[in-house]
């Protein structure tokens, strides 16, 4: 009865865009023809040297008997290898014609596949 009211996850959403649309540009302030372009919203590059092995080492964690806590057995899947979201958040730049500046759109949009006509 489920699949009948939800689309399965194997499906596909695929979402159009314009190439060109009629947008208020604040740097202008007044409404213009903006570009559209698909951009990733990329990926947020970080240290884990708080949080690593090495340093748990060096404090003597994971060492000796008794329960371990966080450094004793780790699961059959890791915490890192578990993913959850499907589809990925895509940002929408507009790129005015008139002053050529770009704005990204205030909210992302998660879908599977994006198509720009």
């Amino acid at each position: 009865m489920r699949s009948i009211f939800k689309p399965p996850f194997s499906q596909i959403i695929t979402m159009k865009f314009p190439k060109t649309t009629n947008r208020y540009c604040p740097y202008c302030r007044k409404k213009t023809e903006q570009k559209i372009k698909l951009v990733g919203t990329g990926f947020q590059r970080g240290t884990l040297t708080r949080g690593s092995k090495t340093r748990a080492r060096l404090r003597g964690l994971g060492r000796g008997i008794g329960n371990k806590g966080k450094w004793g057995s780790k699961p059959a899947m890791s915490k890192f290898k578990r993913k959850s979201k499907t589809t990925k958040k895509i940002n929408i730049m507009y790129t005015c014609s008139v002053c050529k500046k770009s704005k990204y759109q205030k909210k992302g949009k998660r879908m599977g596949k994006q198509i720009q006509e």
